[in-house]
């Protein structure tokens, strides 16, 4: 993919792992993993490693396939951050020796006072002017408002059910946003 393709920032919790589902019906097409990454371990201060309960995490190996087809730069846009690559890309069938850029979040992954997610203007930093389909379950209208306001390139800030992950509607989706590029009918922000 060169750099003129579009960007394709992809969050992990909501689209990648529905964690929203009941824990007892696990979505169609995932499997069931138990992560431990050092991030998640750190998080739990003094806590014996062995004594950390591992993460849930729901990953569909059809989806890494299903992106890769996708028209876009694929840039890891979750708090996972550089473990997406090492945890959650083979896992989903994304190329294993392969590590995709990652949007580093670290101080500014703080709570907005302009009601902004917390990933937004990060978002829109890394993004630079590029086109940009940002995928997560957690964006909402203030966001696009802000991007639209900020950007000054196309964006589409897609909702993903947190419930469901990423079905082909939603890669039906970003595929003809991708495709409209070249013509006036995709501008700002859009939902």
């Amino acid at each position: 993919m060169t750099s003129a393709a579009p960007l394709l920032l992809l969050d992990v919790d909501g689209p990648l792992n529905p964690f929203g589902a009941p824990p007892h019906r696990r979505p169609a097409g995932y499997r069931t993993h138990r992560m431990k990454p050092d991030t998640w371990v750190a998080q739990h201060h003094g806590v014996p490693e062995h004594l950390v309960k591992p993460l849930r995490v729901w990953l569909n190996p059809a989806h890494g396939a299903a992106l890769l087809s996708l028209p876009f730069e694929l840039v890891w846009a979750t708090t996972w951050e550089h473990d997406a690559n090492e945890w959650i890309g083979w896992r989903i069938g994304l190329p294993r020796a392969q590590n995709f850029p990652v949007i580093e979040f670290g101080s500014q992954f703080a709570h907005r006072a302009d009601g902004t997610y917390v990933k937004t203007h990060r978002i829109v930093e890394y993004a630079a002017g590029r086109p940009f389909a940002w995928v997560d379950d957690q964006h909402g209208d203030i966001d696009r408002a802000y991007v639209a306001e900020h950007h000054p390139g196309p964006a589409l800030l897609h909702w993903v059910d947190p419930c469901k992950g990423l079905t082909d509607h939603d890669f039906t989706i970003l595929a003809d946003w991708a495709a409209q590029l070249g013509s006036d009918t995709v501008k700002g922000a859009e939902g």
